[in-house]
């Protein structure tokens, strides 16, 4: 099949690389346009410009994909098949009618469940045992077209949505091989999404990694392993933002202390916190403009004591 590929993120890096060493061509790869990254704020390409510029394959990044000058760029191209994985813009009618038989997207979620920007972030964040991909026929309207097939896995315990990502980015790019053969043989089967059954995934924003420590120290945990790489669950210190990077709860937990309150600190271990329920022990942080560190590290540079509350 002649492909158009619309994606931005390292999830669509995979299946790009995934989609380059198919039998399947790839016409061009529309991406978002470069952007100011990273803490110096450096004008950088998407990472999917970078590779197809490596292998020659037409690379287009407008500011809004269904305007009416990349309507006519997509329409040249001639595609059987758009596909599109984390791409960053909503597709309307007129560009999701262009490619011959239509447009997929890969999902990483099991629709109709967690439609929406932020899929695995609350997956872990619910305590979820199970996440997946869905493949769909796209519509006009997000992550709600007919499903195609999925692919479901289990949430380790350890599982942040960095690893989870990484997992069914890899899933997701094999599923999507299958889907094409079936669309291409004419044997897809579209499904309708239950609607009734749906649940959804809001973008994060950056209130959301604010560490309530009256919870449960299950929920903090959950929380902190969600919002890897951004926002990241925080908490303050001395005035200052204390991102908490990684953690585990502690089976035997005592019932001294109030919720926030270091309780004990154990070196190579790390800093264990009272939470609303049980005591959660702190392994790796990073406080407001520096480096992440392990906690030993930490505590070199800054006084914390037992019964200290944050």
């Amino acid at each position: 099949m002649n492909i158009v590929f619309f994606g931005t993120s390292e999830f669509a890096m995979t299946v790009l690389h995934k989609l380059l060493d198919s039998k399947h061509k790839v016409l061009a790869v529309v991406t978002q346009p470069d952007r100011q990254r990273g803490r110096r704020l450096k004008i950088s390409p998407p990472q999917t410009k970078v590779l197809a510029e490596t292998k020659d394959i037409p690379v287009y990044q407008p500011d809004d994909a269904s305007s009416k000058e990349a309507i006519a760029y997509l329409k040249k191209l001639n595609a059987d098949l758009f596909v599109v994985v984390a791409f960053g813009q909503i597709l309307k009618k007129e560009a999701l009618d262009i490619p011959k038989y239509c447009c997929v997207n890969i999902h990483s979620s099991l629709l109709p469940k967690y439609r929406g920007a932020a899929p695995t972030n609350w997956a872990i964040m619910n305590g979820d045992s199970a996440s997946g991909v869905t493949i769909i026929k796209m519509n006009e309207r997000m992550d709600e077209g007919d499903i195609i097939l999925k692919k479901e896995i289990a949430i380790d315990k350890n599982d942040t949505n960095i690893t989870l990502n990484e997992k069914l980015a890899d899933i997701g790019a094999d599923a999507l091989m299958e889907a094409i053969e079936l669309i291409s043989a004419g044997k897809a089967k579209f499904t309708k999404q239950d609607d009734s059954a749906a649940t959804y995934a809001p973008k994060l924003k950056k209130e959301d990694g604010l560490i309530n420590w009256n919870e449960s120290a299950i929920k903090i945990h959950n929380k902190v392993r969600a919002l890897l790489p951004w926002p990241s669950a925080y908490t303050h210190f001395n005035g200052k933002t204390l991102k908490i990077l990684k953690t585990e709860v502690l089976e035997a937990a005592g019932n001294k202390g109030a919720s926030g309150e270091v309780v004990d600190i154990i070196k190579h271990k790390g800093i264990v916190i009272k939470a609303g329920e049980g005591n959660l022990r702190i392994q790796y942080v990073q406080i407001e403009a520096k480096k992440p560190f392990g906690t030993d590290a930490f505590l070199c540079g800054h006084k914390l004591p037992i019964g200290y509350r944050f």
